[in-house]
């Protein structure tokens, strides 16, 4: 995740530097409703997720009502509300994954993790998010943990995925805690 403006605590500009790096970036579109859609896109693309604030930029940019542009967001399902997790978690669950007990796979990401499908954990270290394939039918059931696809997976490579992250950011924090 490489951001142009400074990167708020989990990785993420806070609030206010988001809205200042939209307003910029605002400017490059026109401001009729023909343009939402790719607007609301440009912003996913370069914060991940479309905050309240952004969108109602994005209806004065537009001169149309914010419920009118939070409507539009919410009807599509690859807008995002929340900003994702350090370590995003994409369960497929495509036919060749589902019939292969790929649904066992997402809940048992949601138990280890304590959160729902499309939910982020407290921490923003992790967000789970189902979706309809990934083209790995091969390997399934088949999850995306941080870009890197996982095949074959069974409830026991979800603990221990989770547990590899603990370890190794249990790892940083004493080599930060010796400096």
């Amino acid at each position: 995740m490489n951001y142009d403006i400074s990167e708020g605590e989990a990785g993420l500009p806070d609030e206010p530097e988001m809205l200042r790096g939209i307003a910029v970036r605002l400017k490059s579109f026109n401001n009729d409703r023909g343009s939402l859609i790719p607007i609301l896109q440009d912003i996913q693309d370069k914060f991940l997720y479309l905050s309240p604030g952004a969108l109602v930029m994005v209806a004065e940019h537009l001169g149309i009502a914010p419920s009118e542009v939070y409507g539009v967001a919410t009807f599509y399902n690859q807008f995002r509300f929340h900003p994702p997790g350090r370590h995003p978690v994409k369960v497929c669950l495509g036919t060749a994954c589902h019939v292969r007990g790929g649904d066992i796979i997402l809940e048992n990401f949601e138990r280890k993790l304590g959160i729902s499908d499309g939910g982020t954990t407290p921490d923003r270290e992790f967000s789970i998010e189902r979706v309809a394939c990934v083209g790995c039918c091969a390997l399934a059931p088949v999850a995306v943990v941080d870009e890197s696809i996982q095949g074959h997976m069974a409830p026991s490579k979800v603990e221990g995925i989770i547990l590899g992250f603990q370890i190794e950011r249990d790892k940083l924090d004493r080599e930060r805690q010796k400096k």
